[in-house]
């Protein structure tokens, strides 16, 4: 919303001035109206002092499917473009997308088609939205169009959520556990080091061993912290970098077990988008060169790219993608299947299916596979800790014995 300064008469016939918040200068004319304030004048106030705060917002995914659900079913209950638009606009709560959806209803009323004016919010609403619109404007099924954007990014965001929580839970548990054999390392192991030390017998080499790693922590936990912080901030500057996000997702696709759930979603990702383009009669070379900028992983967007240089030579799309190792064979012959027959939207709908489903199940044996593993690797390393702590402790007592 943004803030205007208005000067005008109440019904008394009074001067009054003041502020008003506004999703645009023809709404809070129309507020101050409702008032009965005749308005004299009225002005924006474009100052960062009165601009509400979205430099942290973002729009969700799940922001997107409850605004293409709505704006779907009030077009098909007959209510206008605009109209549709401008309500929405007042409902929903992420201020991003209220302040989209109002500047794309004052473009439209001023001769813009939707697609163009959405298109001037990129910050909001995605290439592969907009891109859709468009077709949907030329075919005039926009309602059609819409519901299946929806169903797209409930898709996506569904996908999406199982990789997160599958990756998430042992890295949660991982850094818990870390933290914990730290703190034992650092501050709980030290204080018996000193009391064994007093009775000035031999170590046993396991106690030894976990004294000098507890030593090396107080020591230098500082440059271990400032290691951490320096990767962490090396790996977010790769990942902007093109150049070096294919090896950064190359590396990711080449680990263990992880790997092949983030190929599998991957996958699924660039087949649903490309299903979801071409039944919307986007043409195959602008579907491609979209896929390649929103699949979200360099080392597909690659491969993508070169497909779409094949297609461009009028050769078969699927010739890169036999070639490379991240596409199974079971792509590449639904693609090969799809050129042949025309149906190469409801082939990779069937390969979206298929992976979409395979994501689910690998999340669901991962988790029951990594869970025992995580609970016996922590349990190995706190034992050789109290371990460590024990054995010298009943020679101790031997001795005093």
């Amino acid at each position: 919303m943004a803030m205007y300064r208005y000067r005008g008469r109440n019904r008394n016939g009074v001067l009054v001035n003041g502020k008003l918040k506004s999703d645009s200068e023809k709404d809070a004319r129309v507020k101050l109206k409702q008032k009965g304030v005749n308005v004299m004048e009225i002005k924006h106030l474009d100052s960062w002092l009165y601009k509400d705060v979205t430099l942290f917002q973002k729009v969700t995914t799940n922001d997107l499917v409850i605004f293409l659900r709505q704006f779907s079913t009030l077009l098909h209950a007959g209510l206008s473009l605009v109209d549709s638009i401008e309500l929405l606009a007042k409902q929903t709560s992420n201020k991003l997308l209220k302040e989209g959806l109002v500047s794309v209803s004052e473009d439209i009323r001023t001769g813009s088609t939707f697609s163009d004016a959405a298109e001037k919010q990129r910050h909001v609403f995605p290439p592969l939205f907009t891109n859709m619109l468009k077709a949907g404007e030329a075919g005039g099924n926009i309602e059609e169009i819409l519901d299946r954007l929806a169903v797209y990014y409930e898709k996506q965001h569904a996908t999406k959520q199982k990789v997160i929580s599958a990756v998430s839970y042992p890295a949660v548990v991982g850094v818990v556990a870390v933290g914990v054999v730290i703190f034992l390392l650092a501050f709980v192991v030290p204080t018996f080091a000193d009391m064994f030390a007093s009775f000035g017998s031999d170590l046993p080499w396991i106690t030894a061993f976990v004294l000098t790693i507890g030593d090396v922590l107080q020591s230098y936990a500082w440059l271990l912290l400032l290691v951490v912080v320096l990767s962490g901030v090396g790996v977010a500057l790769m990942a902007r970098d093109k150049r070096y996000k294919y090896y950064l997702d190359y590396g990711l696709l080449k680990l263990p077990i992880f790997g092949s759930l983030l190929q599998k979603a991957a996958i699924a990702r660039m087949s649903r988008t490309l299903s979801s383009l071409f039944s919307s009669s986007v043409p195959v070379l602008h579907a491609t060169s979209i896929v390649e900028r929103v699949v979200g992983n360099e080392v597909l967007a690659r491969v993508i790219r070169d497909s779409r240089n094949s297609l461009e030579k009028g050769e078969s799309m699927a010739d890169p993608m036999e070639r490379h190792w991240i596409f199974p064979p079971l792509v590449t012959q639904m693609v090969v299947v799809g050129e042949k027959t025309g149906s190469l939207d409801s082939m990779l709908g069937k390969v979206a299916d298929f992976y979409e489903a395979e994501v689910d199940q690998a999340t669901e044996r991962l988790k029951t596979a990594i869970e025992p593993l995580l609970i016996v690797g922590l349990a190995v390393v706190v034992g050789v800790i109290v371990a460590a702590i024990a054995i010298p402790m009943f020679e101790i007592f031997d001795t005093i014995g």
